[in-house]
């Protein structure tokens, strides 16, 4: 196809946009098949190209790309697409980031585990926020920086050359030149504020594809769609009304909102997405660790059933450095937080080794919470060494996205007596599900390793977007009444359940534990099952799940979505964790239950009558019915 014809398609496309394409945070799971993530969506895509066919209703039913927003979208698969058709590339070699660092990031990790040469090119400056000292010293990292006057004065070494472009060094998406020259490997060219695009090049440097995706699924996010609409604009001269926002405001209103909330009196820092807050965290923490405790072996004690992005990441973390070692921390079921932390911080305290925490309360996707006396009691425990020397205390890190509402950090509060940090995805009722962002917080005992946490937020180029900034400002306020409200809902439909199902096995609050202040909007489902073997009872179990929800989203089409997101404004989101949040988990530790989420606003009572429908049919249900 001709560049030109491909650009006049998407400036089509730009102008019939649907709104979900710009609204959703995560993307519908009935259309999406993992397996082709991207490539299903660019196929489809290129069909209506090749017909001329823009309209929304051909762009709406095109297949999911990817099952979260933050890693790629329709938006970010069409603008690389459109890249890589300006510059006769295959589209899966073009990704963006919203950050200006982590593609040079994805490619340092890469070579770090290959050990191979990395030379980083550039013409004027590097971005502001490149720190060559913590990268080489904290990540690990081995490479080489080399100014130039241009691409064709980089020096051929046999090594990887990275080329970083400055915003306006290029003209605008026409990379062909520097493709064409044989000097550069991977090139990253920056957007103001907009994020950025990196180009692999050369079929030598296929197998970066991968890994450079992987960075952009647990350590950043895409370039946001807001920002992909503005840079199609722009490569296709569409019209373009920038917004203007009121970022210092809007920053001064989520930190006093968050510190509120949280009952905390540090700053928050606030990242494109709860993974890149969790990101900032562990680096942090590892930073501080090398620079207070050289020497000490650093262990992540982590759930191994946790969401899949905690686990993955903190494994991520772990390869890169011989210094840092996961643990796993069983928590749910037959097991006990507690006695499990207890026994872990034992073992660590007789290695002298260095113990940071990472947990969910309530716990994902069984939503239990620990007695929390006894957990404080574990946390604050004195412990000892091997030689008897006074072993280092932990760092408590928490996850709360299913009850951001609950003080845990704040003076008096269960754990503010312990070092402790928490964190918080904002595309849940942070934002009503209007962006990714996230937030975290530190106790008073832990609010010296928040500056920390911030340097390598900044150094990843991992802060919230401004149009994050608004929506949170916009929320925040008033999320404590939406998770009242969804609560309420969610208790009531509970109640339903057991009523018109006892046989069904629910994991959520109890009454006691809403009391406290624990009022999730989330509970996981065990359907009854039958069969003559453990196998046959669990594939029975299996298909009964997705039976159920196709019926809810079949039957609810405007408020029941297979989906993994919850704490949103309006409906009900359906997902099995196993095939979803736990993507990346053992398969041992995944849990093939329905995860439900309600909103404070949806018809509760349709939701009733669909599940008695449900239980009406079960009886006379086969597998192959």
């Amino acid at each position: 196809m001709e560049n030109k014809n491909g650009l006049e398609f998407v400036k089509k496309v730009v102008e019939n946009c649907p709104n979900d394409w710009l609204k959703l945070t995560t993307h519908r799971l009935d259309i999406y098949d993992e397996s082709q993530a991207k490539t299903d969506f660019i196929a489809q895509f290129e069909k209506l190209v090749e017909t001329n066919n823009f309209s929304t209703e051909a762009l709406n039913n095109l297949p999911t790309a990817f099952d979260y927003i933050r890693l790629g979208h329709p938006l970010s698969c069409i603008l690389e697409w459109s890249i890589a058709n300006a510059n006769d590339m295959l589209s899966e070699n073009v990704i963006s980031f919203s950050s200006s660092t982590m593609p040079v990031q994805a490619i340092l990790r890469k070579n770090l585990l290959a050990n191979k040469k990395t030379i980083i090119a550039y013409r004027n400056e590097l971005p502001s926020v490149f720190n060559t000292k913590v990268l080489k010293s904290v990540y690990g990292y081995s490479f080489e920086l080399e100014k130039v006057e241009n691409y064709n004065s980089i020096t051929d070494t046999g090594a990887s050359v990275v080329y970083v472009a400055e915003e306006g060094e290029l003209a605008g998406f026409d990379f062909g030149q520097i493709k064409n020259s044989g000097k550069v490997d991977f090139l990253v060219n920056q957007y103001g504020d907009i994020g950025s695009v990196v180009l692999v090049f050369g079929g030598e440097n296929e197998d970066f594809v991968s890994e450079i995706q992987h960075v952009r699924r647990r350590e950043t996010i895409a370039m946001t769609p807001s920002n992909c609409l503005v840079a199609l604009q722009e490569l296709t001269g569409a019209n373009c009304e920038k917004k203007d926002f009121s970022t210092a405001q809007n920053k001064a209103s989520v930190r006093a909102a968050v510190k509120k909330i949280t009952g905390t009196n540090t700053e928050a820092h606030v990242g494109s997405s709860g993974l890149s807050v969790q990101y900032a965290i562990m680096m942090g923490l590892v930073d501080d660790a090398l620079q207070n405790c050289a020497g000490k072996d650093i262990k992540f004690i982590v759930p191994p059933n946790c969401y899949g992005g905690t686990n993955d990441q903190a494994r991520r973390v772990a390869a890169c450095n011989d210094k840092v070692e996961i643990l796993d921390l069983p928590v749910d079921g037959d097991n006990d937080m507690v006695r499990s932390i207890d026994r872990v911080l034992d073992e660590v305290a007789k290695q002298d080794a260095i113990p940071y925490i990472i947990v969910e309360i309530p716990t994902n996707p069984r939503v239990e919470v620990p007695d929390l006396n006894e957990l404080r009691s574990v946390l604050e425990k004195e412990r000892k060494t091997a030689n008897g020397s006074a072993a280092i205390d932990p760092v408590f890190i928490l996850d709360q996205t299913f009850c951001p509402n609950v003080h845990f950090l704040g003076e008096g509060e269960i754990l503010s007596s312990i070092r402790a940090i928490s964190y918080v995805s904002g595309s849940k009722f942070p934002s009503g599900g209007k962006c990714t962002a996230g937030y975290c917080v530190a106790n008073d005992k832990a609010a010296s390793l928040m500056d920390k946490i911030g340097l390598h937020l900044e150094l990843c180029d991992n802060e919230a977007t401004a149009l994050q900034y608004e929506f949170l400002a916009e929320q925040l306020p008033s999320m404590i009444e939406r998770i009242a409200g969804a609560y309420k809902n969610t208790r009531e439909f509970v109640n339903f359940i057991e009523e018109t199902l006892p046989d069904a096995k629910i994991n959520f609050v109890s009454e006691e534990l809403a009391e406290q202040g624990f009022t999730p909007s989330v509970f996981s489902l065990d359907l009854p099952t039958k069969g003559t073997s453990p196998e046959e009872k669990e594939e029975y179990k299996r298909l009964l799940n997705h039976k159920l929800i196709n019926l809810m989203i079949t039957e609810i089409p405007n408020e029941s979505k297979y989906c993994v997101s919850y704490g949103q404004l309006k409906g009900c989101y359906w997902t099995i964790p196993a095939t979803s949040t736990q993507g990346t988990t053992k398969e041992s530790d995944k849990d093939y239950i329905a995860r439900v989420a309600l909103a404070p606003d949806l018809d509760l009572e349709k939701h009733k009558q669909v599940f008695a429908d449900f239980v009406g049919q079960m009886d006379n249900w086969k597998p192959s019915s």
